[in-house]
């Protein structure tokens, strides 16, 4: 049974999908911020809608947004919130965007929703009570061997300007079956339901990937920094795969 905290993102996640579907396509204008992203009006509404759900149901609770920013980090449980992780896809009229929703606990990411309306998928998961897509059970493969493995990537700037790095990727991907580069949630829910094998990035946020290690690891996958740390508000890299993999993929990027 869903927990309250659960139901809560779920129903935020909906109140976000009504207002990214009414305003995608509709040409809206582009900010730059500081940071060198971009920002549009649906990620503002989206976030504002989330919060409100969220506040109303948890006000003791603290939220951080990518757009209304951070409140009472130092609460044992916090909001994480990308109100719409692929603002470029979005404003570029492609489905690649989502809206993420994580939930941390004493420190610990425990909840994950990941919505997707223009792309028709929702996927959702909490600590102990295994992953879902579209409502069905999600489970990661039983892929043993990196040469029959699939790998997906993403924002791998850094890696790239790695020698050493880009030197360690360009050999496993010589070991791999097939190499992808689905990008943004797509390749962890392809990863959550064992449609893919591994994801490798190294330029991501945590607000972009909270919600999904959540997801996948609770398919039965590994997620990780690309350093095997576990994952946290710092993290920017990331080695998620089945549970077979990671260790032979996390050894291959360390040689």
């Amino acid at each position: 049974m869903a927990s309250r905290e659960l139901e809560c993102a779920l129903e935020a996640a909906r109140a976000a999908a009504e207002i990214a579907t009414r305003l995608y396509r509709s040409n809206l204008a582009v900010r730059i911020k500081e940071d060198r992203t971009p920002v549009t009006e649906a990620d503002v509404q989206c976030e504002r809608a989330i919060r409100a759900v969220l506040e109303a149901q948890f006000p003791g609770y603290g939220f951080y947004g990518e757009e209304t920013g951070q409140r009472a980090m130092d609460a044992e449980h916090v909001w994480l919130v990308d109100p719409i992780d692929g603002t470029k896809s979005f404003v570029r009229d492609t489905p690649f965007f989502s809206t993420q929703i994580a939930l941390r606990r004493a420190g610990k990411l425990v909840l994950g929703v990941s919505s997707a309306p223009a792309y028709g998928e929702l996927a959702w998961a909490e600590q102990g009570g295994g992953a879902f897509l579209n409502g069905e059970p999600v489970r990661v493969s039983s892929i043993g061997a990196l040469s029959e493995a699939i790998l997906s990537t993403g924002n791998l700037k850094t890696l790239a300007a790695s020698t050493v790095g880009w030197r360690r990727f360009g050999t496993l991907v010589g070991r791999i079956s097939r190499l992808r580069g689905y990008g943004d949630f797509v390749h962890y829910h392809l990863l959550a339901r064992g449609a893919l094998d591994v994801v490798i990035e190294s330029d991501v946020n945590i607000l972009d990937i909270a919600a999904l290690s959540v997801i996948v690891t609770e398919a039965g996958g590994r997620f990780t920094a690309l350093d095997g740390s576990e994952v946290d508000l710092d993290t920017t890299t990331v080695l998620a795969a089945n549970a077979t993999l990671h260790a032979p993929v996390l050894a291959a990027m360390r040689e």
